[in-house]
């Protein structure tokens, strides 16, 4: 179960950011007073354009950062308050994550496995289980830096599944990646839904949300324009699909 109440993050901008964003202002707020609950067995998207604080919200949940006001509450477990407990129950999986390119897929994994404390026997059945979906039994012992994009979106997968997290928070999961990669992701998800875990995922690609999601909420300019369940999203609907009505939405929510 992932509770969010009235979350709000400000950022003060530097002399150099100011004159790129052609502003007076000395603080930016990304987030804006926002409030939403995912619920556990249930895929829950959360969808708005660049700039509309969908980041920087999933990197508070995923306590990366910290909230300027309001609160994050991650399986019963207040973020601000205990975030070292927090995390144990978080997976975090972004495009941008970096990897330790010396290291082998199979180092890298056992050392955040040992990090997260799990046991020999889980470790092995977690990392089989995990193997076999993503396919990287044939590069499991190469250089993560000799190898490609795709692949490493899988090792990052990994590291971000290994401890069997409660509540699995998805970035732009299979963004730039090729379909039989996004295949196995999109997979992974179903999966951490029929396990029952709490899944949160933002992606541009509709197709997906139209596939995965439970629930989702759109956020513009740091506050939410609309919440609820994704099917009461479909018969609302007042375009001809969920991109149109996703645009009109946006849209609405500037006039």
């Amino acid at each position: 179960m992932i509770e969010v109440n009235q979350l709000t993050k400000v950022f003060e901008l530097t002399k150099k950011q100011r004159k790129e964003l052609a502003t007076k202002d000395t603080k930016a707020i990304a987030v804006d007073g926002i409030s939403f609950v995912c619920k556990p067995g249930r895929i829950f998207s959360l969808l708005g354009p660049n700039g509309a604080g969908k980041t920087t919200t999933l990197r508070i949940l995923a306590t990366i950062f910290q909230p300027s006001q309001g609160t994050v509450s991650i399986c019963g477990i207040n973020t601000l308050e205990q975030p070292h407990l927090a995390k144990r129950k978080i997976g975090f999986l972004t495009g941008s994550t970096g990897l330790y390119a010396r290291l082998t897929p199979n180092e890298l994994i056992k050392y955040f496995a040992d990090l997260y404390g799990v046991s020999a026997s889980d470790f092995e059945k977690r990392k089989a289980y995990l193997y076999t979906l993503l396919n990287m039994h044939d590069f499991q012992d190469k250089r993560i830096g000799k190898l490609s994009t795709g692949m490493k979106q899988k090792v990052s997968i990994c590291r971000t599944m290994i401890h069997d997290p409660e509540v699995v928070i998805f970035d732009e999961p299979t963004s730039g990646l090729d379909v039989i990669t996004a295949k196995n992701i999109i997979q992974l998800i179903q999966d951490c839904k029929d396990q029952g875990k709490t899944v949160i995922f933002s992606s541009h690609i509709m197709s997906e949300v139209d596939l995965l999601c439970d629930d989702l909420a759109i956020i513009h300019k740091g506050k939410i324009v609309y919440a609820g369940e994704m099917n009461a999203f479909r018969a609302e609907m007042q375009a001809q699909n969920l991109t149109a009505e996703f645009i009109r939405i946006i849209e609405s929510s500037t006039k």
